[in-house]
């Protein structure tokens, strides 16, 4: 027997700040909206520790903590929100068919995607061990818990040197470790970094092992050790943050060919909107913005996204 198609106004695939917020306004627009949490409900925030800009939290507070908020507050209003991820989708027409991991279909009237992105590791054990604990991907979301201590960013593109500039400004001296003998950066960005007096760039080397301690939950990250990639030498410098900068990865694969992307695999969206090439389908938060990545920035367009589905919802019954 096949399964039941279900019915739905607003379906969210994705949580996260998006997600949630798109969820909390879809709920209060009585859109009813279904959301699938994806394979890490909450996003990346729920391995962030200490979160401290975001408005409305003036002590801070702890990135998985904030985003239970938000989920609390989504399901206050009606979004009913669901383990598991949406895994084949079908955006040729109007309502669109989506495929949840549990074999269940939807058949959505508009749908809000909030799969956000993926940061690029390093792929080394001590890596992960520390995630959290004085290894970021974010220095904006990170770098205020280093202020006046030595730091290490690993990069060479212009996030690397974006990551750079700003620690500069915060913390005591910025080692920027660079595979090659060049920077990928844009020569504007590479000016900028070459010419500030508190950044080493350590050309030429890979990372071979974050060090640190770790008491209980307690985990805090003491050095690094770097290998010369041309003279096998072991370099180690003391560091109190490691921010790894090579990239991140938009969770947008299941809409491929569906959806306008641009190189990188982002979302395109139209400018000062959240809507996309396929009218009824919004994309909201990281999956759609390379530029800011921040917790505020993809609340914001998951508010947008929940109002222009309202009103195209209202427009086309």
């Amino acid at each position: 027997m096949s399964e039941a198609i279900e019915k739905v106004k607003t379906l969210i695939i994705g949580s996260g700040p998006a997600g949630y917020t798109a969820g909390i306004y879809a709920g209060r627009a009585a859109l009813n909206p279904v959301m699938y949490q994806g394979m890490q409900p909450g996003g990346q925030l729920t391995i962030t520790t200490e979160v401290e800009n975001f408005p409305g939290y003036p002590e801070g507070t702890e990135g998985p903590a904030m985003m239970e908020d938000l989920k609390k507050q989504a399901e206050r209003y009606g979004t009913d929100v669901r383990w598991g991820e949406i895994t084949e989708v079908d955006l040729s027409k109007r309502p669109f068919i989506c495929k949840a991991d549990d074999g269940k279909i939807i058949e959505a009237e508009t749908v809000i995607i909030a799969t956000g992105a993926s940061a690029k590791w390093l792929g080394i054990p001590s890596e992960q061990e520390f995630n959290g604990g004085g290894v970021s991907a974010c220095a904006t979301c990170d770098g205020f818990f280093y202020k006046g201590l030595d730091v290490a960013v690993v990069g060479g593109g212009d996030t690397a040197a974006e990551e750079a500039s700003y620690l500069a400004n915060i913390c005591n001296k910025v080692y920027m470790i660079v595979r090659r003998d060049e920077l990928r950066a844009s020569v504007p960005m590479q000016e900028r970094v070459k010419k500030n007096p508190k950044i080493e760039i350590l050309w030429n080397h890979n990372t071979k092992e974050i060090t640190g301690k770790k008491e209980g939950f307690t985990k805090e990250v003491t050095g690094v050790t770097l290998i010369n990639n041309k003279t096998n030498e072991e370099k180690k410098i003391n560091i109190s943050g490691f921010f790894v900068a090579i990239g991140h990865t938009p969770n947008s694969g299941i809409f491929k060919g569906q959806l306008d992307m641009d190189e990188t695999g982002y979302i395109k969206t139209i400018p000062g909107t959240t809507a996309t090439n396929i009218p009824g389908v919004f994309a909201a938060g990281d999956v759609q913005d390379k530029h800011y990545r921040q917790a505020i920035t993809a609340a914001g367009t998951g508010c947008m996204a929940a109002i222009e589905a309202e009103r195209f919802i209202g427009e086309n019954e």
